[in-house]
């Protein structure tokens, strides 16, 4: 059975031996809605949780704001 990753623009591609892959939770909010995320990361910067997020809702008008990055459990 093939299981396939619910969001895949979150996925992390190319990733080496030197950059550690761990999964985060991502808060947000969309469109002033508060939404929740979790997403492989190589740090816990809101930086990079803005990227994943914005590939995930490419060609929309959407509007991210308040990326907050935490330690899933």
């Amino acid at each position: 059975m093939l299981l396939r990753h619910p969001y895949p623009a979150l996925k992390e591609h190319n990733v080496t031996a030197t950059a550690p892959v761990v999964k985060y939770a991502i808060s947000y909010k969309l469109n002033g809605e508060r939404r929740f995320e979790f997403a492989l990361l190589k740090s816990p910067s809101s930086e990079e949780a803005l990227a994943a997020l914005q590939k995930m809702h490419s060609g929309s008008n959407d509007v991210i704001s308040d990326v907050k990055v935490s330690k899933a459990l």
